[in-house]
């Protein structure tokens, strides 16, 4: 394995903290590794009853394969596809194939032979194919020249399948279980020597096999964060200020200390207060009645009203403001041009509504710390674990069983860990269980940053759009979680969709005179990632206003995008192929209205058709045909699943909202917060249409095509009048 270390005039060296934090932060890797040998091994980890050929794959006598998983379960089939990779190059049987997930603390040990952990951005797949597969095929050559060298023959006479391998020219067959002892003390091949099987030679990449995580949550046996009990355990209800930047005062814990089962009232930090008690619900209950003194501050004073008008400033302000495209002479071109089509656009802040609420059970004493935590980031919940303690990384865990909901919550912004360890550092040696209510969860998230666009057109005689104005304003995620990422005072980030440059988040549209601008107007309102993150907001933008701009020009929506996609083949590909399978060009029933809309996110090509109908001021959306180019399509019906999964997210944000008063969120539960119910459901129908020429995300990239295409059909219904200020409720309409 080679390490490389890259130094500047500022940074000497690199402590062991500093490299896991700064990699967890950044989401970055090492050189692959694949082999260790067990004596030079740390913190080990089991081999489950078999030979560890390396840190991919644990074969067993019964020629059952283990494999090793580095990322993130929550729901989205990560691991089975992760899996599928290692299978298919490990040439083993799919039948005889089980997980093995492995902590942070392990990762460290063996210097980060699993690369980075962190699941998020849809880059569980197609950030790790690469050394996942390679992996995969490393333990295959080293079980081909255990045989080999068995039974002196050349390894290229050897071929293999489902696990056995076998020797045409003498008849002789094994199998892996039976080799595997021995392969495990070979040297790793050089995974530059490594050839990895082309997409056409597939035989488990491509399927769909059955998923490796069903079963343990169809019998209920499935254990997540929030199941974790310990020996000893206390439980904790925390209450942090209800405005954020506001302070904790006081609190006069003598009014609950004589309530049953209440062991402790505790001062977390500068901003929270937390009960400690024999059960959950006593000290939830507890809480509710403790007298606590705040102090709001400035931010006391916001609202939604506030904030929108900072917004509305940022639409035309020339005060910190910067154009990430400005090519051609947009200003002359919309002056001449026969009609000029202007839009404000708007979204509101959102919470992710993980269906688990934050949660993490710690337990820190003088030389030891651990986590039971549900993180899309294992290793930012060990950094922070140690950054609590004080205690080295080598003397820190983190535990990560599956999540019930994740969405971007559970990534970077770790405050639900640092809370849990602040207070089990005040009982050394007790396990602490730190449940946030449904309240807390959703008055206190990272929420979808809140924006307005304003955009403005100019088409010509022929009806062909000749210049396009469009600027952001809003709150910037990375200002909040990661100002690292600001680069001379521009965040890119928040322009998502928009991007010039080809492979991530490309725009799709050709248009001759093109200005695209970012204006940054931060909030005391925390925002972080939420699934989809700014392609959610920018689609809705763009693909409704293009709407209205087609709408303006006399021409046909679908038509309208062709003409501005064709220099886009990728793009104008799942635009087709959606138009394709939705029918574009037949009727509808009476009463029935489409909307149509494409984008591009997280390396992936998306398009989507609604159709809708209104009665009164109740939506009902009767079908969604959504098409995804991903590339390389690892497991069919897992995208199919991701692709019905963000359908319901991206409802979510037709009908969600939360809003501020006073400087605190209002919606609490899901009384006032709807979120898409079962019966509001559509039929859904999904097009897969990969190329196979890249490797792009699966989990977010549609999600941002359902809210637009959805609008647009809405607007269809009133005529053309579209909706420009989400929620929907702003204009009295609700779905059913």
């Amino acid at each position: 394995m080679t390490t490389t270390t890259v130094k500047n005039q500022n940074q000497v060296a690199l402590t062991r903290r500093q490299f896991v934090v700064s990699s967890a932060l950044a989401s970055g890797g090492l050189a692959l590794g694949f082999h260790f040998p067990a004596a030079a091994q740390s913190n080990e980890l089991s081999t489950l009853g078999g030979s560890e050929i390396n840190a991919w794959v644990v074969v067993r006598p019964d020629d059952s394969c283990v494999i090793r998983i580095a990322r993130a379960e929550m729901g989205q089939g990560t691991h089975t596809g992760l899996a599928q990779l290692v299978a298919e190059e490990l040439e083993c049987d799919w039948a005889k194939v089980s997980l093995q997930t492995f902590t942070p603390g392990q990762n460290l040990a063996r210097k980060r032979v699993w690369r980075n952990m962190s699941t998020g951005g849809s880059r569980g797949i197609r950030e790790s194919h690469e050394y996942v597969r390679q992996g995969g095929a490393a333990a295959r050559i080293m079980l081909l020249q255990a045989a080999a060298a068995e039974w002196k023959v050349s390894v290229n006479e050897l071929s293999v399948e489902k696990g056995v391998v076998s020797h045409a020219a003498s008849g002789k067959t094994t199998s892996y279980g039976k080799l595997a002892s021995q392969a495990s003390k070979l040297p790793a091949p050089d995974p530059k020597s490594i050839t990895l099987k082309h997409p056409r030679d597939w035989k488990i990449l491509g399927k769909s096999p059955r998923r490796l995580d069903t079963a343990p949550k169809v019998n209920g046996s499935l254990k997540y964060g929030i199941d974790t009990v310990l020996p000893g355990m206390q439980y904790a209800a925390i209450k942090a200020c209800p405005v954020f930047g506001g302070k904790l005062i006081s609190f006069d814990a003598s009014k609950i200390s004589s309530r049953r089962g209440i062991k402790a009232v505790v001062r977390v930090d500068d901003e929270s207060v937390a009960v400690l008690a024999d059960s959950f619900w006593r000290a939830k209950s507890a809480l509710e009645v403790l007298p606590i003194t705040w102090d709001f501050g400035p931010n006391g004073k916001e609202s939604s009203a506030t904030i929108a008008e900072r917004l509305r400033e940022g639409l035309t302000s020339s005060n910190n403001v910067f154009a990430d495209i400005d090519q051609g002479n947009v200003a002359e071109a919309i002056q001449g041009a026969t009609k000029k089509i202007e839009a404000v656009y708007g979204t509101p802040f959102v919470s992710h509504a993980c269906m688990e609420p934050m949660n993490c059970t710690a337990r820190v004493t003088a030389d030891r710390a651990e986590v039971w935590v549900p993180s899309q980031n294992a290793e930012a919940s060990l950094a922070a674990l140690a950054a609590v303690t004080g205690l080295p990384l080598e003397k820190c865990e983190a535990y990560n069983p599956p999540l019930g909901g994740g969405f971007g919550r559970r990534g970077g912004t770790q405050d639900y860990v640092r809370q849990a360890a602040l207070i089990a550092k005040q009982f050394p040696g007790t396990p602490i269980k730190l449940i946030w209510t449904r309240e807390e969860d959703m008055t206190h998230d990272f929420f979808r940053p809140i924006g307005q666009c304003r955009l403005v057109a100019g088409i010509d005689a022929k009806g062909d759009m000749v210049g396009l104005h469009l600027r952001v304003s809003g709150q910037s995620i990375n200002a909040h979680v990661s100002p690292h990422n600001i680069v001379d005072g521009k965040d890119r980030r928040q322009l998502q969709g928009y991007w010039k440059d080809p492979g991530e988040s490309q725009l799709g549209y050709t248009v001759p005179n093109l200005k695209v601008e970012y204006a940054m107007r931060n909030t005391h309102v925390p925002v972080g990632p939420w699934r989809g993150v700014n392609t959610n907001q920018n689609a809705i933008y763009l693909e409704c206003f293009i709407d209205e701009v087609a709408k303006a020009a006399g021409k046909d929506p679908l038509a309208f995008r062709r003409n501005l996609i064709k220099n886009h083949p990728k793009h104008l590909g799942v635009l087709d192929a959606v138009a394709d399978k939705g029918g574009w060009d037949k009727p509808l029933a009476p009463g029935m209205f489409r909307g149509i809309a494409q984008f591009m996110g997280y390396g992936s090509y998306t398009a989507a058709i609604a159709e809708v109908s209104i009665k009164g001021n109740g939506v009902k959306v009767h079908r969604l045909i959504l098409a995804t180019n991903c590339g390389h399509a690892v497991n069919p019906v897992q995208i199919a699943s991701q692709i019905e999964g963000s359908v319901a997210y991206g409802m979510d944000s037709l009908q969600s909202e939360s809003s501020v008063k006073d400087g605190r969120i209002v919606e609490k539960n899901f009384d006032t917060y709807p979120i898409a119910r079962m019966y509001q459901m559509p039929k859904i129908e999904s097009v897969i249409a990969p190329t196979y020429d890249f490797w792009g995300g699966v989990g977010e990239p549609t999600i941002c095509v359902v809210a637009p295409a959805i609008l647009n059909a809405i607007a269809a219904a009133r005529g053309g009048k579209p909706v420009r200020m989400l929620p929907l409720k702003n204009e009295g309409l609700r779905l059913v």
